[in-house]
């Protein structure tokens, strides 16, 4: 590929590393050019790295466009890239009159890059925020930073994520230490533990918290030391804070620091106190050469650093946690050799240099095909289901449908109908539409090829006939629209009222093209109804084939609630329904046996925590036995569930993702479709809420336990059931072009 980037030339810190860096991985094997305003420290430096580079230096925006212009026709460019205000700028001005699309980066939240300094962000700022808005595609240093252009009304699907990666390959080893210090201006340190923190001294990066929360943790520890590296426009402002705050001979100022190796090699303890961050390159500097680390709850840190586990996290501002964790890496040698190294080992792993430049080139290769698709009369999937509700279950086979539509075809356009918008967008990388934005709704039907009316039990009218009859509608618009319709590893019923059942019948048996069904009785059920024309197969339910997180993911979330690797658990999944309570004293019974008979702890889950924990808490108190809150990531939740011996539970999905993984399970049926399920499950047997007695649930349970060993072969039969929806999908969208 031919790639030209673009950037003012004037940029320091986290920008220009993540250019720099990333220029010189890319140029082994693209052509790339990169273009500077400005001569200076930035184009020598590139020139050294041996990457191609010229300058443009001139204060008439037209002229500098009509240049840019030359160099991206004469080289032929594939891609133009810009990084910051006036290289955006200059972009927008070229798109439309070059052939190549106009990508940028975004490297930190463009609305505080001129904090603390009104004139820039009136005018750079303003230009860059207007700027941003007509480019062609985005990338984002960390998921973070595209959840915030996603929140700021920019299109989900033209947003990429790139994270900021470290050549780990040129690791090198500390020379003196002391010597090092004291060349900063840091005496008498041999036996201290040394903090520090290289950051632009403005208001964004928030030093003044770490000299804050560095001076209460000093009092009582006089072995620490701080070195902040870094200058900039608050820096008197801080040493004046330092005197007042910091035992003299504490701190030092070391101004920008050239030898970035040598720094990181003298720290015990890195430390990041910013306020807004997307994905900093001073944590990942650190972990190459083994810091313990402690950084704020902001942007895409949390993505590296795990609490606890990999490193300590604080909320922005918060300076006397911050003195806390000082003090707690202060005193203990091993945890900070721990974190350190666990850091280390993520970060070599997921962050360094050869994965961001691979990344950087999947990027371009998908923009590319995107450009491709450009004109098509028709294009993509419309999905169609009960989201934006914040339910664990149908956000999980969001999850499971959209990541199999990108299996298919990664660059398919997909759109969601969902309650929340903005937030399915965010999550789910995908166009989002309000589920009774009718016109919205209308308009996108004309244009995409395939509609899928999402997993889960839509087809029913227990809770309501509107919601059937909405269900209904769209798929017959859809299809009157043009689209193949496909009903997507479904639920069918309850319908009980028989108008419900004719028009469910109709619409379905004249409007549908496939229907992959969850379990047989819905099968049946649609058949009792008069459906026969479309091709009807019954699969599994999608979230069947989300894969769980790592287990070292799983094991510390659960150490949050003083859950330790070695505990042998059964999950008890609860959730309130009609005359539920009265039977909460059998769980808890089954929970105390589990225990004295299997040795397993109980864990109580609430699913849904907002309604869920009372009737969890209920159950728990009488064994005094742990209750936690079930994650937000299904695929963490999902190997919390792998992690656990016996899944008891009265929540569908909370069975199926149990089923999913091969762990043995016990059913208790609120809904037709929990036993419908169950007996999909190799004739499951099912307690009912009605008829759940303390006995006949421990029974169930040693059942379980006393085939424990099928449950791995179910899970596997299960899940080659499930792709068969997938496969449909692609039939109906490879017939539909």
């Amino acid at each position: 590929m031919n790639i030209v980037h673009m950037i003012s030339g004037g940029d320091v810190g986290g920008a220009k590393t993540h250019v720099l860096t990333l220029l010189q991985g890319l140029n082994k094997t693209q052509n790339v050019k990169l273009v500077c305003f400005k001569k200076g420290d930035f184009s020598a430096e590139a020139e050294a790295l041996g990457v191609p580079t010229e300058v443009v230096e001139t204060g008439n925006v037209f002229a500098a466009a009509r240049s840019v212009r030359n160099i991206v026709e004469t080289m032929n460019a594939d891609v133009l890239h810009c990084h910051g205000a006036r290289a955006n700028l200059i972009g927008t001005m070229l798109r439309g009159k070059i052939s190549a699309p106009v990508v940028t980066t975004v490297h930190s939240d463009y609305r505080l890059d001129y904090l603390g300094r009104p004139l820039g962000r009136l005018t750079f700022g303003t230009i860059n925020t207007i700027a941003l808005r007509f480019m062609d595609y985005y990338v984002g240093v960390s998921d973070f930073m595209g959840d915030l252009l996603i929140s700021r009304g920019f299109d989900p699907q033209r947003i990429y994520s790139i994270y900021n990666g470290v050549d780990f390959a040129c690791e090198t080893a500390p020379g003196d230490r002391a010597e090092f210090l004291r060349s900063l201006g840091m005496e008498n340190c041999e036996d201290c533990v040394v903090y520090g923190i290289a950051a632009r001294l403005s208001a964004v990066k928030d030093v003044g918290t770490l000299i804050r929360g560095f001076g209460l943790a000093a009092k009582d520890n006089p072995k620490i030391r701080l070195v902040i590296a870094g200058d900039g426009e608050q820096r008197a402002e801080l040493e004046r804070l330092a005197e007042n705050c910091c035992p003299a001979g504490s701190y030092v100022f070391a101004g920008w620091v050239s030898d970035m190796n040598a720094f990181y090699g003298a720290l015990d303890v890195n430390t990041l106190t910013s306020l807004s961050e997307t994905f900093p390159y001073a944590l990942t500097e650190g972990a190459r050469m083994h810091c313990a680390t402690i950084a704020s709850r902001v942007g895409g840190v949390p993505y590296l650093i795990e609490d606890g586990v990999c490193g300590l996290l604080f909320e922005a501002k918060d300076a006397e946690t911050l003195a806390k964790h000082i003090r707690l890496l202060a005193e203990n040698d091993a945890l900070r050799t721990k974190l350190g190294e666990a850091l280390y080992e993520k970060a070599k792993r997921e962050y360094s240099l050869d994965a961001t430049v691979r990344r950087q080139i999947e990027i371009y290769e998908s923009i590319l095909r995107r450009r491709q698709r450009v004109g098509r009369k028709r294009d993509g999937v419309l999905i169609c289901g009960a989201y934006g509700r914040d339910n664990a279950g149908d956000d999980a086979i969001l999850t499971a449908i959209v990541r199999q539509m990108r299996a298919i075809d990664p660059e398919l356009p997909l759109y969601v109908l969902t309650r929340k918008p903005r937030e399915t967008g965010m999550r789910f990388r995908v166009g989002g539409i309000y589920t009774f934005d009718f016109l919205s709704f209308f308009r996108r039907a004309r244009k995409t090829r395939l509609y899928i009316n999402g997993g889960g039990s839509l087809i029913q009218d227990a809770t309501s006939s509107r919601s059937l009859w909405y269900y209904l509608m769209s798929i017959r618009t859809a299809k009157r629209s043009g689209n193949a319709v496909l009903m997507y590893g479904c639920g069918i019923g309850p319908v009980n009222r028989p108008a419900n059942r004719r028009r469910a019948g109709r619409v379905i048996d004249r409007y549908v093209d496939v229907v992959t069904l969850r379990e047989n009785s819905s099968l049946e059920e649609l058949k009792r109804m008069g459906v026969t024309r479309p091709n009807m197969l019954v699969t599994s339910d999608p979230a069947i084939l989300l894969d769980p997180a790592a287990s070292g993911a799983a094991n510390a979330y659960l150490q949050r609630y003083g859950i330790e690797d070695a505990d042998r658990i059964a999950f008890f999944a609860l959730r309130p329904w009609h005359g539920f309570v009265r039977r909460n004293d059998a769980f808890t019974v089954a929970a105390r046996e589990a225990a004295e008979k299997y040795g397993l702890r109980p864990v109580f889950l609430a699913m849904e925590p907002k309604t869920d924990r009372e009737v969890c808490e209920s159950a728990a108190e009488q064994l005094g036995a742990t209750v936690i809150d079930a994650p937000v990531s299904s695929e963490l939740l999902i190997a919390l569930l792998a992690r656990a011996e016996l899944v008891v539970s009265v929540r569908l999905h909370t069975l199926i993702f149990a089923a999913g993984v091969g762990t043995p399970l016990v059913g208790v049926s609120y809904d037709p479709k929990v036993e419908a399920f169950l007996g999909h499950l190799s004739g499951n047997d099912c307690l009912t809420v009605e008829n759940l007695t303390a006995d006949a649930l421990n029974a169930q349970i040693e059942k379980a336990m006393r085939e424990r060993e099928n449950a791995p072969m179910t899970a596997k039969r299960l899940r080659e059931l499930a792709r068969e929806n997938q496969s449909f999908a692609a039939r109906l969208l490879e017939d539909a072009i």
